[in-house]
């Protein structure tokens, strides 16, 4: 799965791998929960963060 990420300066990015996101603080984070299923645990793996001021869309591919 991927997200496809909107930035405020009109530049796109490409999360491969990610099948959910989630804001922590200032950023936003998006994880890999393999074959898991009901959402974040302890066994999640950041892939990529991004400051949420920054996006302006997510878009799930």
């Amino acid at each position: 799965m991927a997200f496809e990420i909107v930035l405020a300066d009109d530049s796109i990015e490409q999360v491969d791998g990610a099948d959910s996101y989630q804001q922590e603080g200032p950023m936003t984070t998006f994880f890999d929960n393999g074959e898991r299923v009901g959402g974040l645990g302890c066994w999640s793996i950041k892939v990529a963060s991004y400051r949420t001021e920054k996006i302006v869309r997510i878009r799930r591919r």
